[in-house]
């Protein structure tokens, strides 16, 4: 087996079990090899061994560890026993009496499996691989998803996430199953009340933002009798329970023709859940195909109010380089969105830019608020969902922040 040699005095993040090797930690990998996610064997320069990883040999991230036992090298028997205990962990979203039938069932390194992306739709298990590991692998995790997600009926994978690249991975659109059937070209989700129609071909990530389902719970259960605008709605999802917790009109904003069409689609679904008549859709739900940015900016120019706005935008920030220009882009969104808040109104707000940790975003907000010259409070804070976690020796994997906050002026 390959030996990937650690440089003097850097086996101390693998020891505290954090699954990433950057280049400069190694000092040779013997003999070399380009084998894309071959498994190789990380030994301590005196020559102790500390685990087994997936190398990648394009990428900063030089290894990723797939096995902290000197004796448990990675096989097709462990890659399926994770994949399996990932699964388990998620019993509850497979029980008869869960509100939905969508979840995440492998999120990564915090399940022990780096670059692997599982998302369940009805059924329907979508993957994404983004590390030359998990490419190495995905057949086995594919079969292995089909004998352990309960009532599955195929496993597909997209390919089009950018950060293949960084891998030395192809990028391309579409979608390809592994196992099992071919998913319809749109999965119909249950989240409590509302409806969504997933496009697991050509939406965003694997088709749904499932990270947000506890942050949408929080939003209808704010929204009664309010006037709520959704900025960055994609396909409605926190529109959808607003309307369903009571809100008195909901305006969509998206820049995606197509992202709005299939919120229409969405909120029919969802008012017939509901038993409302499909002509309720008129009264409750505006769209508005623009820039949010600019779109705001006519809203505080013609003097419109909101008693509930939901902030969810696009990741700012790909990298540590990027924080300060994200912080700014973050900045200005919530001035404006505070602006146009109503007397007691709330605002939802989320970053989903791993880069930027709370502490900056907490400050950029309060940046904000001063500038808008109103005062608020922070009256709940949300994450990434149950089926999101984090594992403790890898932070990195809390990715998504997000405020609600009330104003008091």
């Amino acid at each position: 087996m390959v030996r990937a040699v650690l440089r003097k005095g850097r086996e101390r993040s693998v020891v505290r079990r954090h699954p990433w090797i950057f280049s400069g930690a190694l000092a040779e990998v013997s003999p070399e090899t380009s084998t894309p996610g071959e498994t190789v064997e990380v030994v301590t320069a005196a020559g102790e061994t500390l685990g087994y990883g997936a190398y990648s040999p394009c990428s900063q991230i030089r290894v990723r560890m797939l096995s902290f036992d000197p004796v448990l090298a990675p096989d097709a028997a462990l890659v399926e026993a994770l994949v399996a205990a990932a699964v388990d962990r998620r019993a509850e979203f497979f029980a008869p009496a869960s509100a939905t039938n969508a979840c995440r069932v492998v999120n990564a390194e915090s399940d022990g499996l780096p670059g692997v992306v599982a998302d369940c739709y009805a059924g329907w298990v979508v993957c994404q691989f983004t590390s030359a590991g998990a490419e190495f692998w995905k057949r086995e995790i594919a079969a292995a998803l089909m004998k352990s997600v309960p009532g599955c009926r195929g496993v597909a994978e997209r390919t089009d996430a950018e950060v293949r690249k960084k891998e030395g991975l192809t990028a391309s659109g579409g979608l390809s199953v592994l196992s099992g059937e071919e998913p319809p070209e749109l999965v119909e989700i249950a989240e409590g009340p509302i409806r969504c129609l997933v496009d697991v071909r050509r939406g965003h990530k694997t088709g749904f933002y499932l990270d947000q389902r506890d942050a949408r719970v929080a939003v209808g259960a704010l929204a009664r009798g309010r006037t709520v605008l959704n900025c960055f709605c994609y396909t409605g999802g926190f529109g959808l329970s607003a309307a369903a917790g009571g809100a008195k009109r909901v305006t969509q904003v998206d820049v995606s023709r197509e992202a709005l069409d299939l919120a229409r689609r969405n909120a029919a679904l969802t008012l017939s859940a509901l038993a409302l008549p499909p002509s309720a859709a008129d009264s409750l739900f505006d769209y508005v195909e623009a820039d949010v940015f600019r779109y705001l900016r006519q809203c505080r120019d013609a003097g419109r109010k909101f008693d509930l706005i939901v902030l969810d935008p696009p990741k700012f920030a790909e990298s540590k380089a990027q924080v300060m220009k994200a912080a700014r882009g973050y900045k200005d969104i919530n001035l404006l969105a505070m602006k146009l808040l109503a007397p007691g109104g709330v605002l939802a707000t989320f970053s989903c830019s791993g880069a930027m940790d709370a502490e900056l975003f907490d400050q950029v907000l309060a940046e904000a608020a001063l500038d808008a010259r109103r005062d608020f409070q922070t009256i709940a804070r949300t994450r990434q969902g149950a089926d999101h976690p984090v594992a403790l020796n890898f932070p990195e994997g809390l990715y998504l922040k997000g405020l609600i906050l009330r104003s008091m002026t």
